[in-house]
């Protein structure tokens, strides 16, 4: 009979990472924003009865999370700063590198959240966001050559980073913008931009412009339906990008690792086996 799994025990929280936490949630009760001030090390010693060691290790979390800079002199202190999306964003890319994400399971909520966000910008969009549109479409129309084209994959989805920071629910701006950087991550990861594909770049160049046009004339019906056929369209072309590339990767063994570059790599493997 199989056993039970054992539950693995949760490490226990140090003590300055509970003050940590604790500073956090003061931070949020108090509604404190950037450039305001914590109380200094002194008073936080008093506060938590924690030795100045572990008040200091606290704020250097808090540091490293970016809530915070520390300043030093007679002036200096803990200051708080407004953590960007990036640090958050790029820590779970790295976790999702690891669960084998492809493409298909990114527009699995692409292709729902996109039309969501893409319908709450409507009425919001400013002149200045008009004039970013605009040149990022004229940029894609310049590109041409392997280098042009994986910039021409990044500027197309840098148009949709553009919609997401007139988004006003940053929760569903973050998600969004957060699944097109996995999408630029796997551009990369599977040089999503060899070989040419002229049909997807004049798509996303249409649907682009035809979006354009919808949020000018403040069409939410337009925008989103636009948008659902852009991602749904979108996928088509990524789901047969990534057959393509299966299917090279089946014919040419070495078409991510030479040969000699392989054998290096078994013989480290070999090396470090237990006799």
């Amino acid at each position: 009979m199989a056993q039970a799994p054992v539950p693995t025990s949760r490490r226990r929280p140090k003590l300055a990472e509970l003050i940590s936490d604790d500073i956090k949630r003061w931070i949020a009760a108090e509604s404190l924003g950037e450039g305001d001030r914590l109380p200094n090390e002194k008073a936080l010693m008093e506060l938590y009865g924690s030795a100045k060691a572990t008040v200091r290790e606290a704020l250097k979390i808090l540091e490293v999370e970016g809530l915070i800079t520390l300043k030093t002199g007679p002036k200096g202190g803990a200051v708080i700063n407004q953590p960007g999306m990036e640090p958050a964003s790029r820590m779970l890319r790295n976790f999702l590198h690891f669960q084998q994400l492809d493409g298909k399971q990114v527009y699995q909520l692409r292709k729902l959240l996109e039309v969501e966000l893409a319908a709450s910008v409507v009425g919001r969009l400013t002149e200045d966001d008009y004039q970013q549109l605009e040149a990022n479409m004229t940029a894609c129309s310049c590109c041409g050559g392997e280098e042009d084209h994986r910039h021409q994959r990044f500027l197309e989805l840098e148009f949709h980073q553009l919609l997401a920071r007139a988004c006003p629910n940053p929760l569903l701006a973050f998600i969004c913008q957060f699944l097109n950087d996995m999408l630029r991550d796997l551009v990369v990861i599977k040089k999503a931009y060899v070989p040419e594909r002229k049909q997807f770049d004049h798509a996303n160049q249409n649907y682009h412009r035809q979006l354009v046009e919808a949020y000018r004339a403040e069409d939410t019906l337009r925008v989103r339906q636009i948008m659902t056929e852009h991602m749904a369209d979108a996928e088509s072309h990524m789901s047969a990008l990534e057959a393509e590339m299966a299917a090279q990767m089946l014919i040419n063994s070495d078409f991510l690792y030479p040969h000699n570059h392989r054998s290096k790599l078994h013989d480290l493997l070999t090396d470090n086996v237990a006799p």
